[in-house]
């Protein structure tokens, strides 16, 4: 598996959506997030009537032997809920029990602004490798769990006394994911993997996305590597396989070839749908975490944000944080390479439809 060459993609498919211009917390935009490879808990979809998925299935095929290898690697994000609470009178010393305290919005210490927020921990779950022609035998499965957490962080006044707490919490999740193989021809393999949100919700029909969202999968993607055997494209199926490419059935994400231009051996099954051999721009500098990001104008509309709203920025997250300090050390030379690129389109293959 070329990890190397795909990391880079999967990390744009799974931080696409985490802040939208103008990355605040107070921007309506950042508090309706995350709608790419969401995977809900089941009683939540259920309740919803399947508007809302909690599965997530990718089918692709595989040139090769029966002593094909796979590796398989599905990665998300996990949400952290991030809130606040504020003593009336500032503490002198760190309490051995976290006290009572109120619950607020905002709160401004020692110069620095803190606002509740989603934070997001990386997460992924790697199976054991196996051959194809096992798999049409005797399927797999890996079920997954991550536990429940919560740390408070004591916010300081300039004096040292503390004046607030920041509750970081996050709920346990509970999945599965099942992968399995059928033999389509003497040396092609339809290979499908199904990741499931088993995580339990009590009163799911009464909860709110908010609510799901905290018990959900979210940017989640597979990673697929094959050694002793090739992946075929599903965009541009040789003739002779079209059709058995044509029954492959995705939900919610859609598998490329990933890598050098003909390489084979790696592919990203993304909720984002991507062409094969997908690339990150070379004239762009870091992640900017915007839909259909174009570099050179966010860049630009960072470094108009008024001195307040840059400040909000920088001290709602620490990504946020990373980004507007790229952004407003970036030579002049760089900024300009962002700008003017020309690249030509693909031509299609002969036969292509």
């Amino acid at each position: 598996m070329n990890l190397a060459t795909v990391d880079k993609i999967a990390k744009a498919v799974l931080y696409e959506g985490y802040m939208l211009y103008p990355y605040r917390p107070s921007s309506v935009k950042n508090q309706q997030r995350w709608n790419f490879g969401v995977l809900c808990p089941q009683p939540y979809s259920e309740a919803q009537q399947g508007t809302e998925s909690w599965t997530m299935l990718t089918e692709c095929l595989v040139q090769g032997s029966a002593l094909a290898a796979l590796e398989i690697r599905v990665r998300f994000l996990q949400l952290v809920a991030r809130s606040l609470g504020e003593w009336t009178a500032p503490l002198s010393e760190l309490p051995g029990d976290v006290p009572e305290f109120r619950a607020v919005p905002r709160l401004e210490i020692a110069g620095r602004v803190y606002q509740p927020w989603q934070e997001a921990v990386e997460r992924e779950v790697i199976l054991p490798a196996c051959r194809v022609g096992a798999l049409i035998h005797d399927s797999l499965s890996e079920p997954f769990e991550f536990p429940a957490g919560k740390q408070h962080e004591y916010l300081r006044e300039s004096d040292a006394s503390v004046r607030g707490v920041m509750i970081r919490e996050q709920n346990k999740l509970l999945g599965i994911v099942e992968v399995n193989c059928q033999q389509e021809d003497s040396d092609i393999f339809k290979v499908s993997v199904r990741i499931r949100n088993l995580t339990p919700f009590v009163d799911a029909a009464h909860a709110d996305r908010e609510e799901a969202l905290l018990r959900s999968l979210v940017s989640t993607h597979t990673v697929l590597g094959v050694q002793d055997g090739e992946f075929v494209s599903l965009l541009e199926p040789p003739e002779r396989w079209r059709e058995i490419a044509a029954s492959c059935q995705n939900a919610g994400c859609w598998p490329v070839l990933v890598g050098s231009e003909g390489q084979r051996d790696t592919a990203l099954s993304s909720p984002i749908i991507l062409y094969d051999y997908p690339q990150i721009a070379p004239e762009s500098a870091g992640d900017l975490f915007d839909g259909t990001e174009i570099d050179e104008i966010l860049s630009l509309r960072i470094m108009t944000l008024t001195d307040e709203e840059k400040r909000e920025m920088s001290q709602s997250d620490e990504r946020a944080r990373q980004m507007l300090e790229r952004t407003e050390n970036m030579p002049v030379e760089q900024l300009m390479k962002l700008h003017g690129v020309l690249r030509t389109l693909r031509p299609l293959k002969e036969g292509t439809r």
